[in-house]
């Protein structure tokens, strides 16, 4: 028992030195630094130019400890990970300058751009003095976080903004507005420092994803999805990384009297044995140096005498494919998620292609902020965040489904797929490539030259 126990725990090992091998990882210490030198370059590259766009020439952002803005936290330091007591945040871009001021209005500096503006020995009242600081600068617009369409820019809570309001002169309280547009587009635009490193992301998360859609992990006939959805938590913790949400694992299979592909998305699938003959669906998604991926994919498994997948399976999948090219292809700066969706359900309907669209920006959250194209439960316009234009350096879960009649199991199949992509403003490229065939348990090579 014991010399088994010890040749588990050498196959771990040498699995997990295969992965170091193969994709590098940061330490703690190394990430922090990275994150910390994208925020400075994010700063003095990217809101300049948003606050313009927005028409805001002062943002501020307030937070209490644990009750924090979800865009205060992308303005933190990599070593803070909350706000401190109360924390506020200050940004004024002065007519024709270049730069954007940045002040914290707290007992400290809050990382390397935002430096402390307020002495509690000189002005006990941290309101009175970022009322003062506010004040002096006369600004033309004041955006606070204050969102309908956005749960992302919608973090100031009615306390700090009664208060903001009791403080601030009268005569200022009409240039108060929302900065819902400014936080949406801080959050959404990439850098090309972030660019370069996010493919390398989700390349880890398409590693992992294979790794547990394997024979490395499953046992045709023992192991349940349940099992594999565990795998996948313990694998991301031991390779110190982190996850937004829980995997999914999910079967699809011959047998008629299952309706599995009927399954609406607000229920979960209960856990089944993997068995031969399966078509599976991971939902996986991992967070590293604060960015996020979000990804779909499907694998089968192999029945005695069978090297690939059916072909009739693999034609079913194309329709999925093509139906990314359809979406992808209709991704125009400047046009709303709910015009994207139209003109992409248009072409569908035109070549007689059955499924949903449902895509989301990626980014520092999951499920991010940006335009929104289609809902899975709503095929229509979403109002509000489906109204928010297509911009030029964002990132987007090309998320979508094609229902397809396979005769040879007498019954609909969902292809479900799910790819990171980023939009450079002409055209979209994934991440990490997208998957075109099926991988397959066990692997062969065959899987391999189709990817």
């Amino acid at each position: 028992m014991k010399k088994t126990v010890l040749l588990l725990v050498s196959v771990i090992l040498l699995a997990q030195t295969a992965f170091a091998q193969k994709f590098h990882v940061l330490s703690q210490r190394e990430q922090a630094a990275v994150i910390d030198q994208w925020l400075e370059e994010r700063i003095e590259t990217l809101l300049p130019d948003l606050m313009d766009r927005a028409g805001i020439d002062m943002w501020v952002i307030i937070s209490r400890e644990y009750n924090e803005d979800p865009v205060i936290r992308t303005f933190l330091p990599a070593t803070w990970h909350a706000a401190r007591r109360r924390t506020m945040l200050l940004m004024y871009k002065a007519p024709g300058s270049k730069e954007v001021e940045t002040l914290a209005v707290a007992r400290y500096d809050v990382g390397k751009s935002f430096k402390k503006a307020w002495d509690p020995d000189t002005q006990p009242d941290q309101w009175k003095a970022l009322t003062d600081l506010i004040v002096k600068r006369n600004p033309q617009k004041i955006g606070l976080n204050i969102a309908k369409d956005y749960g992302h820019a919608d973090g100031l809570n009615v306390t700090e903004y009664n208060t903001l309001k009791e403080y601030l002169p009268k005569e200022m309280h009409e240039k108060i507005t929302s900065a819902q547009n400014l936080a949406v587009g801080w959050l959404e635009s990439r850098t090309p420092s972030e660019m370069a490193t996010y493919r390398h992301i989700q390349a880890i998360a398409n590693d992992i994803i294979q790794d547990g859609l394997s024979e490395k992990v499953i046992t045709p006939g023992v192991t349940t999805t349940e099992d594999v959805q565990w795998w996948y938590r313990e694998r991301i913790k031991e390779l110190k990384l982190d996850t937004w949400f829980h995997p999914s694992v999910d079967i699809q299979r011959p047998d008629p009297g299952s309706k599995e592909h009927e399954r609406s998305f607000a229920v979960k699938a209960e856990s089944q044995v993997i068995m031969p003959g399966d078509m599976l669906h991971i939902d996986f998604g991992i967070t590293y140096l604060r960015l996020n991926t979000d990804t779909q994919q499907l694998a089968y498994v192999l029945k005695p005498g069978e090297n690939d997948a059916p072909q009739y399976l693999k034609d079913a999948f194309k329709v999925g494919n093509r139906l990314q090219d359809i979406l992808t292809s209709n991704f125009v700066t400047g046009r709303t998620g709910n015009e994207i969706l139209r003109e992409s359900r248009k072409v569908m309907e035109k070549e007689g292609i059955r499924g949903s669209i449902y895509s989301h920006p990626l980014g520092f959250h999951g499920h991010a902020s940006g335009p929104t194209i289609g809902m899975w439960d709503n095929q229509g316009d979403t109002p509000g965040a489906g109204d928010y234009p297509l911009y030029p350096n964002t990132v987007y879960a090309i998320e979508l489904n094609a229902v397809v009649f396979v005769k040879e199991w007498n019954k609909d199949v969902r292809i479900m797929l799910e790819e990171g992509a980023f939009y450079d403003g002409q055209k979209v490229t994934y991440l990490n490539g997208r998957q075109q065939d099926f991988m397959i348990i066990p692997r062969n090579q065959g899987y391999l030259k189709n990817w």
